[in-house]
């Protein structure tokens, strides 16, 4: 019989969802705060030295954030938002956890059980809202049940293909008191192909000429991509990397031959369609990465594929081809032992596609006394190596991803799913994480905007960091595609902008303008020197509305 010694004390739901917290090592959490959950925020008062909390300013901005910081971690990242309208706001960072694969776990406070399905102040079924976009969502309606569902949370958060789960706890099952014990941490599970698959993937790369290696997904770590680093060097096999992915190896590889998705290079494109043999490792394959399903076409490919993903579910979803069910770190710590494969042809062949990938990324003499080619070359060029750049969506988004080369895992924080305002509060969230590394976030006029509020989140955390504003007046991106489709009916893409240098100032931030490419030096060493947040304020002129980088 169990001694009363040893019976667990009493504790408020919001405590055992607190002690959860801490038990899966969780050290920040970002928030908007709301009276239906108070007696988390209470909770959370107790454990300032362990826990820290982040208040943001805007739910979207709080999800953006919890989301950028499980990229950065590999922890979920945890955000906290009221019901109805807080849930709300926060969807968009819990679609671009989905779509970027990245463990998220969102708690709402929900009305109370006796108030449920009157439609009650701010009620909404959570499970009808979030249950085709989130990997789990649930109520807890029981506070003997926190453990276990909690445990769940975390689990299904960072198991198999990463994600989002939305947990909603109704604001009197916070208040009731419990008397029971905890579960255990989530750990990863690790998921090993089988060896009949490895044989055969052997076999296929001994017979390819013209193989390459596509890299994306959830569950990356910097040991993977080293490791696939290893063995596509010494195989001769190119590395593409899928969408938003290019920071998954070091792009001073040798294989690293570029990326795929919205503005990739026309020699890119035409090494998948030209392959014999095409390894995805971790990467769904999607829209964007197969330029529309056109790269690879539907269901089965005429180039050989090997799918290697950790969902099952994923697998052959689209593409039929070999599928093996493995995570990341796994397979490519066993890929990286396989017999050598590949020779001369084989060398010459990566070396060429190499070479391609450089002379694309280069940049080429300054198109007038302002352009983006040149402002983005200066910052990748003065700032460290392992710099981590943010963006959200929009044209300007092409010119980071070409003439900026990413060395570390991870320094890319780009949403897959082209969420605009995603970029100010994701490099909040990684600043947060991974605060001794320098963090610099892009945003167009029109994204910024989205998000511009959190400004005041940098500054009262005494984050020292970059925010870079692209400044033409317009919705860019409709604008081109306006254009191209109805010339000279231009409806709805103008914008009439603040003074951002002046908006920055006012959130406490140090800020200039930028109007010419020689400038940009001494405002970085400016910003360098500042021990805080700054804004620059790139004033693109009215006829760079539409424009992309050159295409090579």
């Amino acid at each position: 019989m169990t001694g009363s010694q040893d019976r667990p004390a009493a504790r408020t739901g919001a405590q055992v969802l607190v002690d959860a917290l801490l038990l899966n090592d969780t050290t920040e959490a970002f928030a908007v705060p709301g009276e239906s959950y108070l007696s988390v925020l209470d909770a959370l008062y107790d454990c300032q030295d362990r826990l820290r909390l982040v208040t943001c300013r805007h739910e979207a901005g709080a999800a953006n954030m919890a989301e950028a910081y499980g990229k950065m971690t590999g922890k979920p990242g945890i955000c906290f938002v009221t019901r109805g309208p807080g849930a709300s706001h926060a969807s968009i960072g819990v679609h671009t956890a989905r779509q970027d694969s990245t463990p998220m776990i969102l708690f709402i406070g929900q009305v109370a059980r006796d108030m449920r399905e009157r439609e009650a102040f701010q009620e909404i079924d959570y499970r009808q809202m979030f249950g085709s976009v989130a990997k789990w969502v649930t109520e807890i309606d029981d506070a003997e049940r926190l453990p276990e569902m909690l445990a769940r949370a975390f689990q299904t958060a960072i198991s198999g293909r990463p994600g989002p789960v939305v947990v909603s706890l109704p604001e009197d099952m916070l208040d009731e008191t419990v008397t029971i014990g905890d579960a255990a941490p989530a750990s990863r599970i690790p998921i090993a192909a089988h060896p009949s698959s490895l044989e055969q993937l052997s076999e296929s790369l001994n017979q390819s000429r013209r193989p390459i290696l596509i890299v994306g997904g959830g569950g990356w770590t910097s040991q993977t991509g080293e490791d696939v680093r290893q063995f596509a060097e010494t195989h001769h096999v190119p590395i593409l990397a899928s969408f938003r992915c290019q920071d998954f190896v070091d792009n001073d590889s040798t294989a690293y031959v570029g990326r795929l998705g919205l503005g990739a290079s026309a020699q890119a494109n035409e090494l998948v369609k030209q392959a014999d043999l095409i390894i995805a490792l971790g990467a769904r394959l999607g829209e964007a990465t197969t330029q529309g399903y056109t790269l690879l076409a539907p269901p089965c490919p005429q180039q050989r594929l090997v799918h290697v993903h950790a969902d099952s579910k994923e697998l052959g979803r689209v593409y039929q081809g070999q599928l093996i069910n493995a995570t990341s770190p796994e397979f490519a710590e066993v890929l990286k032992t396989l017999s050598p494969t590949g020779d001369d042809e084989r060398r010459d062949y990566m070396e060429a596609a190499r070479e391609d990938h450089v002379t694309f990324t280069q940049a080429g003499t300054s198109n007038g006394p302002l352009d983006l080619q040149t402002i983005v070359a200066t910052i990748g060029e003065t700032l460290p190596r392992d710099t981590i750049y943010s963006n959200g969506a929009g044209n300007y988004t092409l010119w980071l991803q070409r003439y900026l080369g990413f060395h570390t895992f991870r320094s890319q924080l780009a949403p897959t799913s082209g969420a605009m305002g995603y970029g100010f509060p994701a490099a909040i969230g990684a600043k947060v994480a991974l605060p001794e590394r320098t963090v610099v976030a892009f945003g167009g006029d029109g994204c910024a905007l989205m998000s511009i509020q959190e400004l005041a989140t940098a500054h009262m955390l005494g984050l020292k960091m970059l925010f870079v504003v692209v400044n033409n007046g317009s919705y860019g991106t409709i604008r081109m595609h306006q254009e191209r489709r109805f010339p000279g009916r231009v409806s709805g893409t103008d914008l009439d902008n603040p003074d951002f240098v002046a908006l920055a100032k006012g959130f406490g931030l140090h800020a200039e303008a930028i109007d010419h490419n020689d400038q940009l030096p001494e405002a970085l060493a400016r910003y360098q020197d500042h021990d805080g947040a700054s804004l620059l304020e790139i004033r693109m002129p009215a006829d760079s509305a539409c424009s992309t980088p050159p295409k090579r």
